[in-house]
């Protein structure tokens, strides 16, 4: 439900676009994120940061793109959300004990500490990656294809990745006592 739930944003926009254009659809989708941060505040009492980074570049980008009225703005909001992303992992080699992929996740699945480091990595290549496949589409096809890639392309590949994650962590995994129990 988290997951459709983080999705309420891109659905709207896509929804929206499909109905109406790029303006209307980027409206939407500012309106909705500001909702899904606030809906998620009065659940919880507290802000989850992708949320909030979300809503900052989608306010900024999404209102250049209303304003100006060029959608190249909102165009460029998943490359810099994903590169966003990217660097933060990558910097997590740099700073702090653990990396972010390790903080994230050791709560869930136990993996020896090199396995973290080179996941780490592997989400830190796939955040650029996508940011700039992103912005190659952008560039490069129609605005109707580029929406259909930021709400199909990206949304799959980043399934893709996570069905390929886990497969890469099952060789790794440590047997716990409290997954033993379980069994």
């Amino acid at each position: 439900m988290k997951f459709l739930f983080d999705l309420f944003p891109i659905i709207l926009f896509y929804a929206a676009y499909q109905l109406y254009d790029i303006y209307v659809a980027t409206a939407v989708a500012i309106v909705a994120a500001f909702a899904q941060t606030g809906l998620f505040w009065l659940k919880t009492r507290r802000f989850e940061n992708m949320h909030l980074i979300v809503l900052g570049i989608l306010v900024v980008f999404g209102g250049l793109t209303l304003l100006l009225r060029d959608p190249i703005f909102i165009m460029w909001k998943p490359t810099l959300v994903n590169w966003l992303f990217g660097i933060v992992f990558l910097g997590s080699h740099f700073i702090g004990k653990r990396t972010i992929a390790e903080r994230l996740m050791s709560k869930a699945i136990t993996v020896p500490g090199p396995v973290w480091s080179r996941l780490n990595m592997a989400w830190t290549t796939f955040f650029l990656l996508v940011g700039a496949l992103n912005i190659y589409v952008a560039y490069h096809f129609s605005e109707e294809t580029w929406v259909n890639f930021k709400m199909f392309g990206i949304i799959g590949l980043t399934l893709v990745f996570v069905f390929g994650q886990a497969f890469f962590l099952s060789r790794y995994m440590e047997v716990t006592e409290e997954n033993e129990q379980g069994k």
